[in-house]
């Protein structure tokens, strides 16, 4: 099957999900159950969430920027970014953005074994701050017990600095293996430099931490906006429920089923917040509203990548959907 249908079939697939699991919501939870408690949300409390929205996004994009080097000006690297929202809009899983945005830096880039290495671990460590977040939420959630939290966040923290301690004591010899497979031809030298960049990033654990508590920040600011519209809709469980629920759902929103995690999200959020009482029709609205500030700034990113190819003299590179590592 040729690429372009076979992209077109997984749109199709990911639509049907997306509009039976929809479809499965409505039929347990009234439409207009949902679309009155959406309707307690002022227009003021939205546009707050969305700009706040846009910040976790711009430090996100600062944090990818790191990891992947400074070849790029910030300015282009988070319009990429921007663009990589977009683009998960119809992209089939997350994966789509990472690649839309990592090919409209790529000609900009010196290093693309790093600009590789850089989008993965920005990709891991997202997905590791989430389960994080959804982790501790759980704990605080369901235990009340703060000495035994402490203990199990005390074990993750030093479990974190060992991997972070073995990567630097292994970077050395990793940087050497590399630099034997830069001799055994081209598909050696193409290897070579993702494992260089690897062993490049493993000499430097203060940015790796630094990037993770950056990433649980933005995180963080997430739910948070998410509890802002829970309590505007009149949804009133614990904070450490929504950290919990919103991040685990997410995860889960996370496969590649859907489009952009519609109807799996509100779904999932649904039933993990079922055992604190919380409305099912103010969580199905709260996260469809979530869906509105996800697709605003997907399109945002849209116009702000087609505004600047426009310019004169500017031109968007073609977006491949394997790049290549030269």
């Amino acid at each position: 099957m040729a690429p372009s249908r076979k992209r077109y079939l997984v749109w199709a697939v990911q639509i049907a999900v997306s509009a039976v699991l929809l479809a499965f919501i409505f039929h347990f939870v009234p439409l207009a159950q949902v679309w009155g408690a959406a309707k307690r949300l002022s227009p003021q409390l939205w546009l707050a969430g969305f700009v706040l929205f846009l910040i976790g996004h711009a430090l996100t994009a600062a944090k990818w920027w790191m990891l992947i080097g400074h070849d790029v000006p910030f300015a282009r690297a988070f319009r990429a970014h921007l663009a990589g929202l977009g683009a998960n809009l119809a992209l089939p899983g997350v994966a789509g953005g990472d690649v839309v945005r990592a090919a409209l830096v790529m000609g900009e880039t010196k290093d693309k074994g790093r600009l590789a290495v850089g989008s993965l671990v920005d990709r891991l460590i997202d997905t590791a701050s989430l389960a994080l977040v959804a982790l501790v939420g759980a704990w605080f959630a369901f235990n009340t017990d703060g000495r035994t939290t402490g203990l199990v966040v005390g074990g993750i923290a030093v479990v974190v600095a060992i991997k972070l301690t073995l990567l630097r004591l292994l970077s050395t010899r990793i940087a050497a293996f590399a630099a034997w497979l830069g001799t055994k031809g081209k598909a050696g030298r193409i290897l070579g430099k993702i494992i260089a960049a690897s062993a490049e990033m493993g000499r430097k654990p203060g940015l790796l931490l630094g990037c993770f508590i950056l990433s649980l920040a933005v995180q963080c600011l997430f739910v948070l906006i998410n509890i802002a519209f829970a309590l505007a809709l009149g949804v009133m469980i614990p904070a450490a429920a929504w950290f919990y629920a919103w991040a685990g759902a997410k995860i889960i929103a996370i496969l590649p089923i859907s489009l952009g995690g519609l109807g799996l999200r509100e779904a999932s959020m649904a039933a993990l917040l079922q055992p604190f009482g919380a409305e099912t029709g103010a969580v199905i609205a709260i996260g469809l509203i979530w869906q509105t500030v996800l697709y605003a700034s997907g399109i945002l990113g849209l116009i702000v990548q087609a505004g600047f190819a426009a310019l004169p003299g500017k031109s968007a590179p073609p977006l491949d959907p394997k790049p290549h590592i030269g």
